[in-house]
């Protein structure tokens, strides 16, 4: 009898470590499933969404093998972001992903009281959002990038082509925090380069036209930010504009691409791609986002379109072509350098 239980304890004992084993394996070959929350269908937030999951990949998490991606878009409507925030955190995802402003709010606010981590991207303003504080660390278990406009870079590069520019032109969304924000630094630094802001609000997109026309006719420029429901109506934006021979200025390399004369602005790629690494360390439990201060991208890029700059008659200084990290010389065409 005792050699008999002798064995049984053996053979338990076996299978106790083989279960463990098991286990750990399991751990090791774990896939992560992420929820992708974007805002509104524009190229520069699929850039941010292609540079995340490229982020990712450079640090070990490939979709298809170890990371599962639920990829949704809100189509600019915050109720549906509310929606669909809710449902990843009802799924159990293992991160949420937001990208946009409204898109991160709408995370933020289902996670709140999960321990799911929310990871968001191509944010102008955490603090006025409430996602950060004022030495830029979290107020929660999130974490991100900012694309916060370098303003006065863009003001220089209006008055460097518009030497004679007096009324800049500012459509914003009135519901988006970050429009606020953007639109106030902007008149802050306006004087400093002898500009009036002239702004037109809007609360959706059946706005834009009639709000486009009212600028038009009260500016000498327009100037862009980074607000979701504007970027959306862009092509209306830009007719309108070509056919008043008013100049457009963009936040970033799509919009220039577009038909925007230029831009001094950051490469949306790259702020997802640093989006994703500070993911990856999330996920593999080198930090938690309630302890990761959110990031910027620190130097703007300049882009320009010489096709536009063309057909408005505006000579571009030869400087301003050879810094330029893009110049189109059609629209949708980069020059090759």
């Amino acid at each position: 009898m005792k050699k008999i239980l002798g064995v049984l304890s053996l053979v338990l004992l076996l299978v106790g470590c083989s279960s463990g084993s098991g286990e750990k394996t399991s751990d090791s070959e774990k896939v992560y499933k992420i929820g992708i929350l974007q805002f509104a269908q524009h190229p520069s937030l699929d850039n941010c969404r292609e540079g995340f999951l490229q982020g990712l990949e450079e640090e070990g998490f490939v979709e298809g093998e170890n990371l599962e991606i639920d990829y949704q878009n809100a189509q600019a409507d915050v109720g549906i972001a509310a929606q669909i925030a809710n449902a990843f955190v009802g799924n159990k995802v293992d991160m949420v992903t937001a990208i946009a402003t409204p898109a991160a709010m709408s995370a933020y606010n289902a996670a709140m009281k999960t321990d799911i981590p929310v990871v968001y991207t191509a944010i102008t303003d955490p603090v006025v959002a409430q996602l950060a504080d004022e030495n830029k660390n979290p107020l929660g278990n999130v974490t991100g990038t900012s694309d916060i406009l370098p303003v006065e870079a863009q003001l220089k590069l209006i008055r460097e082509l518009l030497p004679d520019a007096k009324n800049l032109g500012i459509l914003h969304t009135s519901s988006e925090a970050n429009s606020d924000s953007m639109l106030q630094i902007y008149k802050d630094l306006a004087g400093k380069y002898d500009f009036k802001v002239i702004d037109e609000a809007i609360n959706t997109t059946a706005d834009i036209p009639l709000a486009t026309d009212n600028l038009l006719s009260k500016v000498d420029a327009m100037t862009n930010l980074l607000d979701n429901t504007v970027v959306n109506s862009l092509p209306t934006i830009l007719d309108k504009a070509k056919a008043k021979k008013i100049p457009v200025f963009g936040s970033e390399i799509e919009q220039v691409k577009m038909g925007c004369l230029g831009s001094e602005g950051i490469e949306y790629i790259s702020l997802g791609k640093q989006t994703g690494k500070m993911a990856a360390k999330i996920l593999r439990g080198e930090a938690k986002a309630s302890e990761m201060a959110y990031e910027i991208i620190e130097e703007p890029n300049l882009y320009l379109n010489s096709k536009v700059a063309e057909d408005l008659g505006i000579d571009i200084p030869k400087d301003l072509l050879d810094r330029a990290s893009e110049n189109f010389t059609e629209i949708g065409s980069p020059e090759e350098k």
